[in-house]
């Protein structure tokens, strides 16, 4: 039995592919015009407040706590206030605007001011970069309340990365410049409101951080109309991609014979698909579900990592010889190569995002080693994706090359199976190239989305990367959209051989359909499947 892609008219083929392209690009299309950026960044600069020494653990909020307007007011201030009194405060968002639920995450980061202080200097010496020790309360409260409610309290530490600037002037004096450093981020935006307050202990730590005079803040969050269009996407093309699975299971199932290698990974593919694709996120509209961003991490990388497997199986069943197919240890290298950095990846996250469930400010880059450590993995895991493609590409020339050492039976054939053989194997090399495509581009997808990523955790004022809406939606609408196509181009079918030659030869076409039945009998395969697998008979 041969498959749709073999079986489909020439002119429902192009039709059929000129909708997939015309999904696609409606999808491209609602990102890049429909939908806002994805992200929206808020710089806040912290309020200093006087706090109570019998009360630090009490919220301060810059409203209504004893402002000062410096730090150098507090040293001739007669109320002779003491450092561990100074609370660094921050309110967000501004005053009048609420924070939203479709906001979906907070990501924040701090940079320190530092006056130059002949007595108080920034110590790095020896190349050891000076800590930050700070204890933090991270409040909430929802629209309409007036006290706050305690989200999180913590003792944490940052690796202080500070350059000095010699005054133009030629005196002593100059300035400091450092660099921004994470501080928290929380996987929902379940309050309207939230309040950051920071102290920082003077006795016995903090000695070599120089005079803190200010403290800088940035909070980043999803869009909220990004977030509806992005729900709105999804609502669509879930319900679509269970129909499909469905229907290609049936398909399956009515074989009479058990499913092959390539059948399972297919269906895999598609259960993975639909379980990316299940609109989740509605819930947190509905519930805190801080865990949310995780769970989102893990579902795309899911994907990934059956996506991957997904292209060695398929290439490798049209290259191996027949005793080699429908064999899964035949590629236990590839699969377990991608398997493993699947893994490694899973581990990474629940070393930064699945710990923040516990402490949101807790951060694997808040150290020097950390920080080079997790832009050392992030490196690795782009070279990988690199070399997983150019695998990719060499395994796809050689079912080409493989395909055209079995052309050389071709001539020997008759002139229907002929033209038989040759429209199928066009069909099967253009979706070949669109599977290269598809790869390339999830490779670029994958490692820009890290590269991005990183930029936020390092702090740095521009990220060098922007990743707008139209590749977000693009790239997942790419995906369904070959998901979609793979699916229903191999699942099984019942219809005669299409051809693709012209009117003239009907009479060779219907020859040619009786003559590949009889020859290839009835094991219920793709043709391209067995071409492959073994020279074509004359």
């Amino acid at each position: 039995m041969a498959v749709i892609l073999e079986t489909l008219s020439l002119r429902s083929l192009i039709a059929f592919a000129f909708l997939l392209l015309g999904i696609l690009i409606v999808f491209f299309v609602t990102g890049g015009k429909i939908a806002p950026a994805p992200t929206t960044a808020s710089s806040h600069l912290a309020n200093i407040c006087v706090g109570n020494l019998s009360k630090l653990d009490s919220f301060y909020d810059p409203a209504t706590c004893s402002r000062l307007d410096s730090i150098k007011q507090a040293m001739s201030d007669p109320r002779h206030i003491r450092a561990d009194q100074i609370v660094f405060a921050i309110r967000f968002p501004h005053p009048g605007l609420y924070m939203s639920r479709w906001f979906q995450f907070l990501s924040t980061s701090i940079r320190l001011e530092i006056e130059y202080n002949k007595f108080h200097k920034y110590d790095n010496k020896d190349g050891v970069l000076p800590t930050l020790e700070f204890y933090t309360h991270l409040g909430y409260r929802r629209k309409g309340e007036d006290s706050w409610k305690l989200y999180h309290k913590g003792h944490e530490n940052r690796s202080l990365d500070c350059k000095f600037f010699q005054s133009t002037s030629g005196t002593d004096d100059g300035y400091y410049k450092c660099e921004e450093m994470p501080f928290f981020e929380i996987g929902s935006v379940h309050y309207e409101e939230y309040l950051v307050n920071i102290r920082l202990p003077a006795v016995k730590t903090n000695e070599k951080i120089g005079q803190v005079a200010d403290i800088h803040f940035v909070e980043i969050h999803q869009n909220g109309g990004f977030t509806k269009v992005w729900f709105t996407i999804k609502t669509i093309v879930a319900p679509i991609s269970i129909i499909i699975l469905l229907w290609y299971a049936k398909k399956v199932k009515g074989l009479h014979r058990d499913p092959n290698l390539l059948e399972k990974s297919l269906f895999a593919l598609g259960i993975v698909t639909a379980f990316m694709d299940f609109p989740l996120e509605w819930l947190t509209l509905l519930a805190d579900m801080p865990y949310m961003l995780l769970l989102s991490d893990i579902r795309q990388g899911l994907f990934y990592g059956m996506l991957m497997m997904f292209w060695i199986i398929f290439t490798g069943e049209h290259l191996v010889d027949q005793p080699e197919r429908n064999r899964l240890k035949t590629y236990w290298r590839q699969v377990g190569a991608v398997g493993f950095g699947s893994l490694s990846l899973l581990v990474f996250d629940l070393c930064e995002r699945g710990y923040q469930l516990h402490n949101p400010f807790h951060t694997i880059w808040a150290t020097k080693v950390g920080n080079n450590l997790a832009y050392a993995f992030i490196i690795v895991a782009a070279v990988c994706a690199s070399l997983y493609f150019l695998f990719l590409c060499v395994m796809v020339f050689r079912v080409f090359w493989n395909i055209r050492g079995r052309r050389a039976a071709i001539p020997t054939m008759s002139r229907a199976r002929q033209l038989q053989y040759q429209g199928l194997i066009y069909r099967f090399e253009f979706l070949m190239v669109v599977t290269v495509l598809c790869a390339g581009l999830t490779v670029v997808f994958f490692i820009i989305t890290n590269v991005n990523e990183a930029q936020w955790k390092f702090g740095e004022e521009e990220s060098t990367v922007e990743i707008s809406s139209a590749l977000f939606t693009g790239i997942y609408g790419l995906w369904n959209v070959y998901v979609f196509a793979v699916v229903i181009l191999y699942a099984p079918s019942s219809a005669p051989l299409a051809s693709d030659v012209a009117e003239e030869h009907e009479r060779l076409e219907l020859r040619s359909r009786t003559e590949v039945r009889m020859t290839e009998g009835e094991t219920e395969e793709s043709v391209i499947y067995k071409f492959t697998g073994k020279a074509a008979q004359s």
